[in-house]
């Protein structure tokens, strides 16, 4: 077999291998895959030319680059840093950026290394925000610090094609020498505050103590001068209802009251008794009154009632106003009574309880007003 058509045989089989490859390469290189949360910068020798949406996207090969870029929310780490605060006192804090590409182009234009850029803006706006505020606004202000970085970071990153959408701080510590003394500063404060508290309570446990001994006080001196006045009342009542009963027996209490006198007259030992005109007159009706006889009545003897003088004495004429008065001043004391009482129990002590002295001066004039009545 000749050698030289052999030669020539593979000769052309490796150009062909080699024609075919060269086509699948180029076909590879004419073919941008982008994915859908990203987008893609092209440049053809060098040369930027445009943004690569998400899909297959075809390019000159060989002679083009693809720079991806993430579109969604980002998370930037700003490692922790120390600073002096306004009022000299030093602290360390970190914080947490989230950003987002807006502008592809520009992020790849204007910028070398995005995050690597916005991380360090950050930390120097950190520090610069801290040093501007006191000890107390960086550990309390939380919300004040993440905006002043966020508006501090805006305007550059705007120019990169990025926005920052918020920033957090997490940790703002202060030093241990410090941190020790706001330890005991609280400790003092929080003994402070329950020695406050006790204070106030045994004040206060005082004065409902006094409060209440105030109120039984009243209460028992209400108490004490309704019993006075009832007592006194009572006696009015019962001498008045005596005085009722003798007008009502009338005549025949004298009758029998006059015979009792002659019975002690008999036991004596004399045999002449001089009996007035009025006696024997009365023995005359008593002993009519029981047996019924015909003893001669006697002109001047028909009245039966008191005279004028004994029934003003006793207080006859008078006796249905005095029950009445009497019965009207018992029902005033008892709703005075409740009323006091029922203010007493709702606590509203100042508009309806009368102080002790007012009380017992009442009661001594109610009390002296009721012995004048029963004499009279």
């Amino acid at each position: 077999m000749d050698p030289i058509p052999l030669q020539l045989g593979f000769g052309l089989v490796s150009v062909g291998l080699l024609a075919l490859l060269l086509v699948v390469v180029t076909l590879w290189q004419s073919f941008e895959i982008v994915d859908a949360y990203e987008k893609k910068t092209l440049t053809v020798f060098g040369e930027y030319r445009k943004l690569l949406e998400p899909g297959i996207n075809l390019i000159p090969p060989f002679v083009s680059r693809a720079y991806p870029f993430d579109m969604r929310t980002q998370t930037l780490d700003v490692p922790r840093q120390e600073a002096i605060t306004r009022d000299n006192s030093p602290v360390t804090a970190d914080a947490v950026v989230y950003i987002k590409v807006m502008d592809a182009k520009k992020a790849f234009l204007e910028v070398d290394d995005y995050k690597k850029a916005v991380s360090n803006l950050a930390q120097t706006t950190l520090r610069a925000v801290l040093g501007d505020m006191e000890l107390d606004d960086t550990l309390n202000k939380r919300q004040e610090i993440n905006a002043k970085i966020r508006k501090e970071l805006d305007e550059p990153t705007d120019e990169w094609g990025i926005r920052v959408e918020s920033v957090e701080v997490r940790e703002v510590n202060p030093s241990k020498d410090v941190q020790q003394a706001m330890e005991q500063q609280t400790s003092a404060e929080r003994r402070r505050r329950a020695m406050i508290l006790e204070a106030q309570g045994e004040r206060r446990s005082a004065v409902e103590q006094a409060e209440g001994d105030k109120q039984s006080n009243i209460i028992r001196a209400q108490g004490e001068k309704q019993s006075q006045i009832l007592e006194a009342q009572g006696d009015a009542i019962s001498t008045v209802l005596r005085a009722r009963s003798a007008e009502s027996m009338g005549e025949r209490a004298i009758i029998e009251r006059g015979m009792e006198t002659l019975e002690e007259i008999g036991k004596g030992e004399s045999t002449t008794f001089v009996l007035p005109q009025e006696l024997t007159s009365l023995v005359g009706r008593y002993g009519k009154a029981l047996s019924g006889s015909d003893v001669q009545e006697m002109e001047g003897l028909d009245g039966k009632e008191f005279d004028a003088d004994t029934r003003k004495m006793l207080g006859l004429d008078d006796i249905d106003e005095i029950l009445g008065q009497i019965e009207e001043s018992a029902e005033m004391n008892v709703e005075e009574l409740e009323k006091e009482a029922e203010a007493v129990k709702t606590g509203d002590a100042g508009a309806s309880i009368r102080s002790a002295d007012e009380v017992i001066q009442e009661m001594d004039d109610e009390e002296a007003d009721a012995e004048v009545e029963t004499e009279n």
